[in-house]
């Protein structure tokens, strides 16, 4: 690869690094969400440690390979690289924003653009990875056009010491480039304004922090009795709400916690899930914990959800399925408008060997009052 190319896309020049760079590579990696993300990047970061970047990206472009620093009116802002490209024309790409211009599409439209002159030089295949909880990575990969292809379960060691799981994207080069707008708008820290709340309720994105309450919750015998799904151990149930961010962003599932707006609380759950763009329909599910019971929380928060499906999204029906036995979520669901369907005989499993009647229920946005 020619390391005099520079790429422009726009408002955005890629340029290869230069030595003069190193003050700035210091003050934009010497940041505690970078750190966190890159557990290979030294803490503190001095201008030593960015010298020896700045080697190392003429190393790069020597091998083959491609390091650039973003800039933005002649300010560093970020930088983006390629390892050599393999035998059979693949490489893998990766990149770091500067806290002062993060949330504006940096790397995202660097991403764009360096793959696509990638596909210029004769490269098949780029490939980028993202910690699953990297959810500002993951958007960049969905914007940038990649397509996700899976993930690896503990492949990388976090500065922490635990180990995180990997999504996997790539774009193949002539392949149609998905649209960048996500299927359940995302915004930070999950909605427009951080939080859905009616003063008596909030709900807001599931926390790691939230997984000994909802452990707790799903414990419950009452909880318990009506649920599909088997057992988790608190381990399990971390690991769920460590997948939060990653679900809301590829437009699977939205997994929230309802809070008490008073105390902030953690009060139970509510999802919207099995997302089928191609139906416009999604499921709703919740559960409540035994203390917060009987104020009305579940039918506020299945309302909440409800309403901003139906006003930020494009699906046509939301349903939900209920154990025949289960009389009070029938309840929540009649008083937010939700109208039975049809009921599965002998759907669901029981302890004691014996199978319950599923009832379905549907709301329709042509029924939807808001």
């Amino acid at each position: 690869m020619l390391p005099d190319d520079v790429i422009s896309t726009g408002a955005l020049i890629l340029r290869p690094a230069a030595v003069s760079d190193a003050e700035a590579v210091v003050r934009m990696c010497d940041d505690p969400v970078t750190a966190r993300f890159l557990p290979l990047l030294a803490r503190p970061y001095r201008l030593q440690d960015a010298r020896e970047y700045l080697e190392m990206a003429a190393t790069r472009w020597e091998d083959g390979g491609a390091e650039y620093v973003i800039t933005e009116a002649g300010r560093v802002v970020g930088s983006i690289g390629v390892r050599p490209p393999d035998r059979w024309g693949v490489t893998e790409l990766g990149y770091l924003v500067a806290p002062w211009a993060r949330n504006r599409n940096v790397a995202a439209t660097a991403a764009r653009a360096l793959t696509d002159w990638l596909f210029d030089q004769g490269v098949r295949r780029v490939e980028l990875q993202a910690e699953v909880e990297n959810v500002a990575s993951l958007r960049v990969a969905y914007k940038a056009g990649f397509r996700e292809e899976g993930r690896r379960r503990e492949a990388k060691r976090l500065r922490d010491g635990r180990f995180a799981d990997l999504v996997t994207f790539a774009r193949l080069r002539g392949e149609a480039v998905l649209p960048p707008e996500p299927y359940l708008p995302f915004f930070e820290g999950g909605f427009e304004g951080g939080e859905l709340s009616d003063g008596v309720v909030r709900l807001t994105p599931l926390a790691v922090a939230d997984a000994a309450d909802y452990h707790r919750m799903m414990a419950d015998p009452d909880v318990a009795a009506f649920a599909v799904a088997p057992p988790t151990t608190l381990e399990d149930d971390e690991r769920r709400c460590r997948y939060t961010g990653y679900w809301w962003v590829s437009g699977q599932r939205v997994e929230l916690a309802i809070r008490d707006a008073r105390s902030g609380e953690f009060a139970g759950h509510v999802q919207l899930m099995q997302v089928l763009p191609l139906l416009a329909q999604a499921m709703v599910g919740y559960s409540l914990l035994p203390e917060h019971r009987g104020r009305g929380f579940m039918t506020r928060s299945v309302r909440l959800l409800v309403d901003w499906a139906f006003d930020r999204t494009p699906l046509h029906r939301i349903v939900a399925g209920t154990d025949i036995a289960n009389v009070a979520s029938h309840a929540v669901l009649e008083r937010v408008g939700f109208a039975r369907e049809g009921m599965q005989r002998e759907l669901f499993a029981n302890p004691d060997g014996t199978r319950a009647d599923h009832v379905e229920w549907a709301l329709l946005r042509s029924q939807w009052k808001h």
